[in-house]
């Protein structure tokens, strides 16, 4: 009979083995006999050291599956950034973030502007207890995902410590079995859930180049408690100096500080401008912190940051404005022959007032006469009797209105198609009989001022005003009003010269361009408008701030969510926020050179720091403090610290 093979052998009864310890069956031919303890260890050693190797082989798989993924959304990502995420294994979304969309992460990191984030699969719903066993038996393989989305969902902490780890792995140049040693990828974060004692709200992991070449990691641990008003439970700023120094092992330390005011409620016209989704703040940096929470001082850099939408009834250009939505109207309607008419004023129509202002005309004997309508000018009093002194003196209605002006202030108010032939049929009559020969602005270039400048030697084309004529002419009308709206503000205010306003008031494009362009000289005249009135801006700083506004349009489409910046002096708006609390308070203690730098920051907030806070209540949101006085403010309190990885 043959001897079994390990962990313990059956030998026939009479036989002798060196060593072992008998013990009798019921068939007396037979005893067993257990190992040694020497054959155990080994065969205990060759188990665990088998296993050993199973595991570094999955984990060696599982590391090439997430580089091979981040390497193919890089590579698809070059053209254009991919709208949709991507699955890896089952349970993680993977998304490449750059160029003109908003990095998540940027509110306590401004590093590279490509990077993954990564959070959980938004299909999947399985308990997370399952996460240690799926990372050792998924398939790894990966598939685009549908391209909606709910929303982001974090992963727990320790499937993001996995993940991080995979890419640790993937980015070292020793591991040259995975292939991809020569590598660089972009640096990668991944949400988390907030379960652990730190509350950790985010892991981000960036590579450390030299010459084109991985020489370690930056790993980011960003944890997050509150809101909370109690300031006693801030920390000193000596043992969070101290604290880095114990962890990095330095024995000098620099600060630096950051501070971010709201000056919209400082000026007291919060309303106005909160319901329109504006916001007018300040930036503001110091070197040299000495205590948490202290007021930047003068000698600080600051930044004005200036977001506004159009439209606020109570801005001093809301009149133009109105004018301006009337002329996208007729835009519309010229590119879809489906026109959206205004509701028919409840005071006098379009038509009567054409008909009373040709009347007048038509009384005028001298036709060098500049037009102006008296009870035009006694609206346009009426329409600025509200506005601040200091908008007065910088913006109201010209005084140089040509015929073809006045008639568009009075037939802006114009609801239907057939009102609208009715005015233009009243002016052409009139111009073709000689009743009246009105005065235009020289460089007139719409249709009506062609007819007009016919009827100086009495010959005048024949006008069909059928199909789109009409609103085409109308528009025109609109279009050279505004412009000179506008250029007269901005030369008037020497803001700009006419060689610098000429994109904007072209004439070279089509019709659809141009009012689109006449949106844009809009938003930066209520610009400077808001920082003239609200801020008390002169010119020293609105010059600077148009140059800004005017070359970012001059490349780029209308945006009115878009955040200008304008460097400036914190002296100019000190007023605005020295007695009022930050939104955002942020120190950053440093230490090292160069890519042996690492920093520690903690930063106060008013809002949260992190979007997938509040989807699954995890621990990190659930700490509030909220008392009942709406004087106290409610801070976030947000810590991200960096330990480095060194390859070579």
């Amino acid at each position: 009979m043959p001897i079994l093979s390990s962990p313990c052998a059956f030998v026939p009864l009479g036989s002798q083995p060196k060593q072992g310890t008998l013990f009798r069956r019921r068939d007396p031919a037979w005893r067993v006999t257990l190992p040694s303890r020497a054959s155990r260890s080994a065969g205990g050693r060759e188990l665990r050291s088998g296993r050993a190797a199973m595991a570094a082989e999955r984990r060696r798989r599982a590391g090439g599956g997430l580089g091979g993924l981040l390497l193919r959304i890089r590579e698809e990502g070059k053209d254009s950034i991919p709208e949709h995420p991507y699955l890896y294994e089952t349970d993680v979304e993977i998304s490449l973030v750059a160029g003109s969309r908003k990095s998540p992460v940027e509110k306590f990191w401004n590093g590279s502007s490509a990077m993954y984030i990564l959070q959980k699969a938004t299909h999947n719903e399985e308990s997370d207890s399952l996460e240690e066993s799926r990372a050792d038996d998924a398939v790894y393989a990966s598939e685009v995902l549908p391209k909606q989305s709910p929303g982001a969902l974090a992963l727990s902490v320790g499937r993001a410590k996995q993940l991080i780890s995979l890419y640790t792995m993937v980015q070292n140049p020793n591991m040259t079995s995975l292939g991809m040693s020569e590598v660089v990828l972009p640096p990668l974060w991944a949400r988390c859930d907030g379960s652990d004692p730190q509350h950790t709200c985010w892991i981000g992991a960036e590579p450390l180049k030299a010459a084109n070449k991985v020489t370690g990691l930056n790993i980011y641990l960003v944890s997050c408690h509150g809101p909370t008003a109690d300031k006693t439970c801030f920390p000193n700023l000596e043992e969070l100096k101290m604290e880095h120094k114990i962890k990095h092992h330095s024995s000098v330390v620099t600060t630096k500080g950051f501070a971010q005011y709201e000056l919209v409620g400082a000026a007291a016209i919060e309303d106005t401008i909160a319901e329109s989704g504006s916001s007018i703040s300040v930036d503001i940096t110091w070197n040299g912190v000495e205590k948490i929470l202290e007021t930047p001082p003068l000698i600080s850099a600051a930044t004005l940051n200036i977001a506004l939408e159009s439209g606020d009834p109570r801005s001093p250009v809301f009149q133009l404005y109105r004018e301006l939505q009337f002329l996208l109207v007729l835009a519309e309607g010229l590119k879809t022959d489906v026109t959206e008419w205004p509701e028919p004023s409840e005071s006098e129509s379009a038509l009567k007032l054409v008909q009373e202002f040709l009347t007048d005309l038509k009384k005028k004997v001298d036709g060098d006469y500049i037009f102006e309508n008296k009870n035009e000018t006694e609206k346009i009093k009426s329409d600025t009797a509200a506005v601040d002194s200091c908008i007065k003196a910088i913006f109201g209605e010209r005084g140089d209105l040509d015929f073809t002006e006045q008639l568009w202030c009075k037939m802006k108010t114009v609801s239907s198609h057939q009102e609208l032939i009715d005015c233009f049929t009243l002016v052409i009559k009139s111009l073709e009989r000689g009743e009246i020969q009105p005065w235009i602005h020289q460089g007139s270039s719409s249709f009506l001022s062609q007819l007009i400048q016919q009827s100086y030697h009495g010959k005048m084309k024949d006008v069909s005003l059928s199909d789109i004529t009409p609103i085409q002419m109308l528009l025109e009308l609109g279009l050279e009003k505004l412009k000179k709206d506008y250029v007269s503000f901005f030369i008037g205010q020497e803001l700009a010269t006419v060689t610098y306003l000429d994109y904007f008031i072209s004439t070279s494009v089509n019709l659809q361009e141009q009012v689109h362009r006449v949106q844009k000289l809009h938003h930066m005249l209520e610009i400077m408008v808001s920082c003239t009135g609200l801020l008390q801006f002169r010119h020293e700083n609105l010059f600077p701030l148009t140059q800004i506004c005017m070359k970012y349009y001059k490349e780029n489409p209308l945006n009115e969510k878009h955040v200008f910046q304008l460097p400036i002096r914190p002296a100019l708006v000190k007023k605005f926020y020295e007695d009022d609390n930050p939104e955002v308070w942020k120190v950053e203690i440093s230490s090292g050179h160069g890519q042996k730098e690492v920093k520690t920051t903690w930063q106060v907030s008013t809002n949260a720091p992190v979007e997938h806070g509040t989807s699954n209540n995890s621990g990190f949101l659930s700490e509030s403090t909220v008392n009942g006085s709406s004087e106290e403010r409610l801070y976030f309190i947000t810590m991200t610290q960096c330990s480095q990885l060194q390859f070579t």
